[in-house]
């Protein structure tokens, strides 16, 4: 057993509080938010169960943790409703219309810009 390894292995949670495992080496039973949403399921109000710890030099504290649900208790997704569906729609064509000459872009305008790159950049838009 490797140093990094015995420090995340902590299956009892003495150490961190609640029960700890390494990267890929959580037991069956348990499953992050991403991989309970795969599953068409979301946490539901649960507690965090447990966590999955791995070195990272990345991050201050020289750990990455991903929190894990139990996945008997979690509970089936809430259908999206019609009016979701229209304001989601209506947010999206915000985010595709140039706020200068009021175009739909077909794709979300960059936010670093502001506008579409035709009115952004006009100067590098015409022909040759």
């Amino acid at each position: 057993m490797s140093l990094a390894f015995g420090k995340c292995y902590d299956p009892t949670g003495a150490v961190h509080g609640i029960p700890t495992f390494p990267w890929r080496f959580a037991p069956d039973g348990y499953a992050t938010r991403r991989q309970l949403r795969a599953r068409g399921l979301r946490p539901g109000g649960q507690p965090v169960a447990a966590q999955v710890m791995r070195r990272s030099r990345r991050r201050k504290a020289g750990v990455s943790l991903a929190f894990l649900y139990r996945i008997d208790r979690a509970k089936p997704v809430r259908p999206m409703t019609v009016a979701k569906w229209a304001a989601l729609a209506k947010a999206m064509t915000a985010r595709r219309t140039c706020p200068k000459c009021l175009t739909d872009a077909g794709y979300c305008i960059p936010t670093s810009l502001g506008m579409c790159p035709a009115c952004a950049y006009p100067d590098e838009q015409r022909n040759p």
